[in-house]
């Protein structure tokens, strides 16, 4: 069994920082104690030299875009991007060709994982308007939620019929995630678009399109379909500060009903980006104002949000080049996702602490993911080294993504993954992926 003694690490787990060491053996933390001596002559000896180590971090929304559309990405190209950005573990939807809306389709996913996946990996079963009786037949302790399209997006999984929603939503025990926007909105609000633009719609209509009002109207009412029916539900990519006020943070994450998230994009770009970014920051939900990005903000520090994820969703530099009504929306997000956050690390604007919390502690506890997620002893070895005075820019050079581009392009972060390691084994180190692969199916403690 492979024995590995971390150094001189700033350890970052439970809501404090520590200066200690992490004796690794297999995949298992054994022992973390201010100082530790190697065991044995065969121990690996890691000096990490007073940088950061943190949990690794817990993704609970990509789209990695395999089966049938392996053009824009693939779950082992895009699992690599996402060990270069210090992501351990991800969990993935179910908008593929075929939909994972059977059984079937989602043991076909596990087992291109399993022989593919550099990260942790978990797959969340689609639902749709008539798949009920085969939602009901899986296994919890291996899927981690249930996901809804409550607004249409890639792969046309849309969930319309009310009736079928409360059902699912009474019937469901299962973590219930959400895309909340209303699609009758949308498509007043593209009509009116569409009768003033043709195709030549500007890019900065896209919140004008899918507005708050889309987001609020599907969101509220969601929630209230929830309190109704006792179904538990996370509600993905919240975008607007108005949909803040639905959540609260008066409970432990353990004990809430209702949950949400908020992605990397929407906490960095505003609808004033657009000019410069184009169909790059094209995502559903839409990035909007200035103003609702401080209120996300605002929200996230006090607990009313629960967790950060990338809704990492790539197209190619073709597909991204077609005018509004044929470019698709979403972007690769997971290489660059913990280097963002740690860049407002840098700015004060949250702690290192903080982000750990929402990127590594709060997913592992709303999903029930067995041993992940914190730095303890007993628990898996996923984790990630952090250099934080150690800048670097983002270029088409370096971005891991199949698709070959970022909305990072051009910004330098001030914070470098330096090492991540995933089930106790190297998996990547200075823009070099291993070979390697050590990943593991989740397990979930229900």
């Amino acid at each position: 069994m492979k024995k590995t003694l971390i150094k001189n690490a700033k350890i970052v787990t439970d809501g404090v920082t520590k200066e200690g060491d992490v004796y690794i053996e297999g995949d298992t933390i054994i022992e973390i104690a201010e100082s530790i001596s190697a065991k044995n002559a065969d121990t690996v000896i890691i000096d990490i030299e007073g940088n950061y180590l943190l949990p690794g971090v817990i993704d609970d929304q990509v789209h990695f875009r395999e089966p049938g559309l392996t053009h824009k990405a693939t779950i082992a190209t895009e699992s690599a991007a996402a060990v270069a950005g210090g992501i351990t573990t991800f969990m993935e939807m179910p908008n593929t060709n075929p939909q994972t809306t059977t059984i079937e389709e989602w043991e076909s996913k596990m087992a291109i994982a399993q022989r593919d996946s550099h990260a942790n990996y978990a797959f969340m079963f689609g639902g749709t308007n008539d798949n009920l009786k085969e939602i009901l037949k899986v296994d919890t302790s291996r899927v981690p939620a249930l996901k809804l399209f409550l607004g249409s997006s890639t792969g046309n999984m849309l969930v319309d019929d009310k009736e079928v929603l409360r059902e699912i939503f009474s019937n469901v025990k299962l973590r219930i995630a959400l895309h909340c926007e209303d699609e009758a909105t949308i498509t007043a609000n593209f009509k009116k678009a569409f009768d003033k633009y043709g195709d030549d719609i500007p890019m900065d209509q896209h919140p004008v399109i899918r507005d708050e009002q889309a987001c609020y109207i599907s969101s509220s009412s969601a929630i209230k379909l929830a309190r109704e029916t006792g179904a538990r539900i996370h509600v993905f990519h919240l975008s607007t500060g108005k949909e803040t006020a639905l959540f609260s943070n008066k409970q432990a994450i353990v004990d809430k009903q209702i949950t949400s998230e908020v992605c990397i994009h929407h906490l960095w770009f505003s609808d004033e980006d657009y000019a410069a970014k184009g169909t790059f920051i094209k995502w559903n939900p839409s990035v909007k104002t200035a103003a609702d990005r401080e209120q996300l903000w605002e929200a996230l520090l006090d607990d009313r949000i629960d967790v950060i994820a990338t809704d990492h969703a790539p197209h190619t530099l073709e597909e991204k080049s077609n005018p509004y009504t044929s470019c698709p929306s979403g972007g690769p997000l997971v290489q660059h996702a913990l280097p963002a956050m740690l860049q407002f690390v840098h700015d004060e604007k949250i702690t290192i602490e903080k982000v750990v919390q929402k990127m590594c502690h709060n997913p592992a506890l709303l999903f029930d993911i067995e041993k992940r997620g914190y730095i303890r002893e007993g628990y898996k070895a996923d984790l990630v080294v952090v250099d934080t005075n150690n800048p670097w820019t983002v270029t088409k050079e370096n971005v891991l993504a199949k698709c070959g581009w970022s909305p990072f392009e051009g910004v330098t972060f001030k914070s470098r993954v330096m090492q991540t390691f995933v089930n106790g084994e190297l998996a990547y180190k200075n823009f070099k992926v291993s070979e390697n692969k050590n990943a593991q199916e989740l397990s979930f403690v229900r």
